[in-house]
């Protein structure tokens, strides 16, 4: 199984993701954000204000994490993050849905994107057949006082 691709197409399973950076007092900062895009390298792209805190956490440090998750499948990566100034790729990447941040539209100049540049990410896929072949691994490792065996298709280490 191809894990780096396989991690490409979760990561597009995600509309939204936790950003964590690295605040000025050294702590770690959290925060929700709209997916804009997936590059089919694992690079992602969010969009931001520019004066928000997480872009003054970047300024200092700019290594940071994404995770991502719903009940079956869980998805993270971590990298270097840069504010992008390019009103080409935000006409190409821009959702009405975003008014409600930039009430002015794709024209206001506090909006700024982001990218996210992928070097590792990890994954846990427990939907479809492979999620239901592991709960019967599971449960039978737990009846046998056992660890189950996860396999590529459930859990992997990517780099990027």
């Amino acid at each position: 199984m191809d894990t780096h691709k396989k991690l490409i197409e979760l990561l597009n399973d995600f509309d939204n993701a936790m950003l964590v950076t690295r605040s000025s007092n050294g702590s770690l900062e959290s925060r929700p954000m709209a997916i804009a895009e997936v590059e089919s390298d694992g690079d992602v792209w969010f969009v931001t204000n520019r004066n928000s805190g997480k872009v003054a956490d970047l300024i200092l440090d700019n290594e940071v994490a994404v995770t991502m998750q719903n009940s079956r499948k869980f998805a993270t990566i971590s990298g270097k993050a840069h504010a992008v100034d390019d009103r080409a790729k935000l006409d190409e990447l821009w959702s009405e849905a975003w008014k409600v941040w930039f009430p002015e539209g794709k024209s206001s100049d506090s909006i700024v994107l982001l990218k996210v540049e992928a070097r590792h990410g990890e994954y846990w896929d427990n939907s479809g057949t492979d999620g239901l072949r592991y709960l019967i691994k599971a449960g039978k490792a737990y009846m046998q006082g056992e660890r189950p065996h996860v396999d590529e298709s459930i859990n992997a280490s990517v780099s990027m």
